[in-house]
């Protein structure tokens, strides 16, 4: 819409400043894109379930709680969702190249991506906040980092080593494989973390993390209410 016939006679500076222009109207129509995506997904990792439990005195009880599990909604949902832009890019890229050789657009909006997050929002979060924070599930923590730089190293070894400058079926397929053994791996992390905590609070622990369990579900169904 911007390249039409006729704008390379205009002034460099003018030129300059109608794509920088709408360069934003692009990000500002990407972000409310991404906003829209994100509250759907968020609509989506609260919904809740009724679930009978039984205390130390054998009464049963009924309490609230939330279907999605926190680690498997953060990287498969909330992944999806951040990711959604170079996601649409790369196969907007792919199917627009057919039979033709492969643009760099694809791998270098996914590496520079995954490299902003691991780098820059990593240093902007840590800055941010007025005193350090511990990480508290740190074996959820050492599966994804792992497996983030193992991402580069099988990217590089597809691209570079085994079919230089191509993806085959079985390394697309094996990509995809990776990625459900990353989420079954964080998932089983997850479980022996929340199982030795479990056992490791006392029951005035175990009944304010109920309370705040259910504050939290009360906090989302105001959230979509106001919406």
């Amino acid at each position: 819409m911007v390249l039409i016939p006729g704008t390379s006679l205009m002034p460099s500076g003018l030129l300059g400043i109608v794509y920088f222009i709408f360069l934003c109207f692009l990000f500002l129509g990407i972000s409310i894109v991404a906003d829209i995506f994100m509250e759907a997904i968020e609509v989506i990792t609260s919904q809740t379930k009724i679930r009978e439990f039984v205390d130390d005195d054998g009464k049963p009880y009924n309490l609230e709680i939330l279907i999605w599990n926190e680690t498997i909604a953060n990287l498969t949902l909330m992944a999806l969702g951040s990711s959604a832009p170079e996601i649409l890019l790369s196969v907007i890229e792919a199917v627009g190249t057919l039979g033709e050789p492969a643009g760099p657009l694809g791998a270098s909006t996914i590496v520079g991506s995954a490299a902003f997050n691991l780098l820059v929002i990593s240093a902007v979060s840590i800055i941010a906040v007025d005193e350090p924070k511990k990480i508290n599930d740190v074996g959820v923590f050492f599966v994804t980092s792992v497996f983030s730089l193992f991402a580069y190293v099988w990217l590089y070894t597809c691209l570079s080593i085994q079919t230089k400058d191509v993806v085959t079926t079985t390394e697309a397929w094996l990509t995809l494989i990776f990625f459900f053994i990353l989420v079954a791996l964080a998932f089983m992390a997850d479980r022996c973390f929340a199982s030795y905590q479990a056992k490791q609070k006392t029951d005035e622990e175990k009944e304010k993390i109920a309370q705040d369990e259910a504050m939290k579900i009360k906090k989302n169904h105001l959230r979509h209410i106001a919406k």
